[in-house]
């Protein structure tokens, strides 16, 4: 059998009487690409921090590459290969593009003071260019962040999340505040992200996630309702009443 990148088992999470997600189960194989689609309040989210550790589980397990991560932190998660990006932002708005892409790749190594001490380490500034240029922010990394638009820190994001080299990469919502132009490379990028990245993606663009994964899952009021390919997706019915009778047949 493939090599799983990512098992979620019947995973719950309530916040006292809430129950936010309900007995939610996926497997994602290594090098695989899914999409996680659902409208505001589906569990979407959730279900994403409670796979990077930023929520504790309130029953189920999680395992990443094989290892059980249930109850491990979400520093040793990303240790382990996962690297994800959120909803709102957090970048580093006082310092340039390029600065934040140089800080995620030094890692533990950046300590305040020490940026200036690196920058004579060219061969990692010239990946923070490549990784800049990836991303469509090519002659962009002398710009604070705060000069930035909306879509370019998401790129920017995205970015960082790449220059952590991961196996398994998690993207909250990645073309939120995109033009149409920057959907389109968006797509792109996503598609020609290396095999051996796996890929979860949250994204209320019905185009773009049917564009990228092989494979779908619907989230309805905290739980996994439907999963499919994109085809199947696009021709459920009970997808169209949960989008409110809104059509995707023009989906990528």
């Amino acid at each position: 059998m493939p090599e799983l990148a990512l098992r979620v088992d019947d995973v719950s999470k309530h916040f006292g009487g809430l129950k936010a997600m309900r007995h939610v189960s996926l497997t994602l194989e290594a090098g695989e690409r899914i999409s996680v689609i659902g409208t505001n309040g589906a569990g979407k989210s959730t279900l994403f921090n409670c796979i990077a550790g930023t929520f504790p589980v309130s029953s189920g397990t999680i395992e990443l590459f094989g290892e059980n991560v249930t109850r491990t932190s979400a520093a040793q998660r990303a240790r382990r290969g996962l690297a994800r990006t959120f909803q709102t932002s957090r970048l580093f708005e006082q310092l340039t593009a390029a600065e934040n892409v140089f800080i995620a790749l030094g890692g533990n190594e950046f300590r305040g003071g020490l940026l200036r001490h690196f920058r004579r380490d060219t061969a990692r500034w010239d990946r923070v260019a490549r990784l800049l240029d990836r991303v469509g922010l090519d002659g962009r990394g002398p710009q604070p962040v705060a000069d930035l638009s909306h879509g370019e820190q998401r790129q920017l994001e995205l970015a960082m999340a790449l220059a952590l080299e991961p196996k398994l990469l998690m993207l909250d919502e990645p073309a939120a505040g995109f033009s149409p132009a920057e959907r389109a490379s968006l797509v792109t990028l996503l598609r020609e992200l290396p095999q051996e990245i796996s890929l979860l993606l949250i994204e209320h663009d019905m185009d773009i996630a049917l564009a990228v994964a092989s494979r779908v899952i619907v989230m309805h009021d905290g739980e996994k309702i439907l999963e499919g390919t994109p085809d199947e997706i696009r021709a459920s019915e009970r997808v169209r009443e949960i989008y409110l009778g809104g059509s995707i047949d023009h989906a990528a």
